[in-house]
């Protein structure tokens, strides 16, 4: 499969490159993002197939795993509630489909699966964090993968599951020294394989990685093995470990949870554990009121054209993500391509598709947020004569994002992007729309812009699920058009989001250089 494509580093052009905030080049991998001091904790559950993941986290909640069975390629949101409840998030819909939270109950009849179940029952164990399962890491790709960090990222913690007869994939280790690099607490959760603790046949835990381990070597302990007793689950947790940490020493300090069948007491301790730790030290990251949030602050005698230097970084910054995403939706055609012909056919376009919008939405709303907070620090540090305290920047922020609706190119900001089966966009606006499209929804976004939002409708499933569309050239044809679609669409949207928050930015600073005071 074709890697991704280079970020281009547009320092090298002479057209205002140097206007951009803090000129670097854009970054087309998310990575996982720090998390939040509002972000409640979350755990999320990732793993091969058939590693009996499902099982482990009904055990966990002590429920049976047939409640926690979700279409294909939609995530799973556990959460505590007293009343139990379930709810399907389909894109397209402003409000979630809700159905019986029992095990007999039937979901709701959709054209297309949802992008997240939410199931909310009265287990203690959801006091603590919710739980979050993912598709099998088989199916994730790229697209998927960079999804799971983000996620990763602000719930905090992953649990990872693997039988006792499986081998890491070399995308799982990519995927898990990513975690690594991010910091993100990391579980592992070992199952019986269909020999039970059988180790893989072989002995590799590996799959073609170059980091393969015996598991005679792995669990052997000299000696002294031949008279004391061993734990039968001891042997193919140690080798697991040894061919992790030869490939992705990061994770070092990870914990190791064998667990049977209905019993997982040992990880829930160790889950409860970590979720103490790690809600004490995000209640005491951020101080209850961040420096600046009250108080007077100055504006200079003669803070010089910052108006047209905020002009001119606004368009060259717009311009600079408007090439980006249009290089990233040229890789997604690459890699779409590639699986009509040799990988899922025309019947798992749709699905495939869909996971690349996701990845594309995260990433548009995670330049697009940078880029802000930038235009932001600069033109208001220009006018100020100073960095600004995190107050004062949550103060601009809040006037910026009121002044947005003051302006005809504000309105209806919040709006999904929905590829039809015809290959057009047609556009749905709302915040009960967005959220229909995340896969795990967090804190309330404090950023100024509303996320971009981009995802398949049903008529898509319908279309190419239909036994008489399976053509691959049809297919590869419909999806370029789709592409070309979402492109000169998001491409619109940039442009109309960064002129925008130029008017508004100028407005409250403005009204700052009239007063000499900061008024918001």
């Amino acid at each position: 499969m074709p890697g991704p494509l280079p970020a281009v580093d547009m320092s090298g052009d002479p057209s205002g490159a140097a206007d951009l905030p803090r000129g670097r080049p854009l970054s087309n991998r998310l990575g996982a993002p720090p998390p939040g001091a509002e972000e409640p904790l979350g755990v999320v559950a990732a793993g091969p197939a058939a590693a009996g993941r499902a099982e482990v986290l009904a055990a966990l909640l002590r429920l049976d795993p047939a409640m926690l069975a979700v279409p294909a390629g939609s995530w799973l949101v556990v959460r505590h509630a007293r009343v139990p409840s379930r709810a399907a998030y389909v894109p397209g819909y402003r409000q979630p489909h809700s159905y019986g939270a029992d095990r007999l109950a039937a979901g709701p009849a959709l054209a297309r699966p949802p992008r997240r179940v939410e199931l909310s029952v009265a287990e203690p164990l959801l006091r603590h964090f919710a739980l979050i399962d993912t598709p099998d890491t088989g199916s994730l790709g790229v697209p998927g993968g960079r999804v799971l960090l983000d996620a990763a990222g602000r719930a905090g913690a992953v649990l990872f599951v693997i039988a006792a007869d499986q081998a890491f994939t070399a995308a799982e280790l990519h995927l898990l020294a990513d975690l690594a690099a991010a910091r993100v607490e990391v579980f592992f959760a070992v199952t019986p394989g269909a020999g039970g603790w059988s180790p893989p046949d072989g002995g590799s835990t590996t799959e073609g990685t170059g980091a393969s381990v015996r598991t005679a070597d792995a669990g052997s302990t000299g000696a002294a093995s031949a008279v004391d007793p061993v734990d039968p689950a001891a042997v193919p947790v140690a080798a697991h470990r040894a061919a992790l940490l030869a490939a992705v020493p990061g994770l070092a300090g990870a914990r190791w949870f064998p667990v049977n069948p209905g019993d997982a007491d040992d990880l829930r301790r160790g889950l409860v554990g970590w979720a103490a730790d790690e809600g004490l030290r995000r209640a005491s990251a951020t101080p209850p009121v961040l420096p600046g949030a009250h108080g007077r602050v100055p504006v200079l005698p003669e803070p010089g054209p910052w108006s047209d230097q905020l002009e001119r970084q606004a368009r060259s910054v717009a311009r600079r993500i408007r090439q980006h995403l249009a290089l990233e939706l040229a890789n997604i055609h690459l890699r779409v391509v590639q699986e009509i012909v040799f990988g899922v056919g025309c019947a798992g376009l749709p699905q495939l598709l869909d996971c690349e919008m996701e990845s594309l939405s995260l990433l548009a709303t995670t330049h697009c947020d940078q880029a802000v907070r930038n235009l932001v620090d600069e033109a208001a540090g220009r006018v100020f004569g100073a960095p600004l305290a995190p107050g004062v920047r949550r103060r601009i922020a809040n006037a910026v994002r009121w002044g947005l609706a003051d302006h005809r190119s504000g309105e209806e900001l919040d709006r999904v992007l929905l590829v039809t089966s015809t290959g057009g966009v047609a556009g749905l606006t709302g915040a009960g729309a967005i959220d229909a499209l995340t896969g795990y929804p967090g804190a309330a976004r404090d950023d100024v812009l509303p996320p971009v939002a981009v995802a398949l409708s049903g008529g898509c499933w319908q279309h190419w699920r239909s036994p008489g569309n399976d053509d691959p050239n049809a297919a590869r044809a419909w999806a370029q058009r789709a592409l070309r679609e979402v492109e000169l669409e998001l491409t619109r949207e940039v442009s109309r989001r960064f002129e925008v928050i130029r008017l508004s930015l100028d407005g409250v600073l403005s009204d700052a250089v009239d007063h000499g005071i900061l008024l918001a």
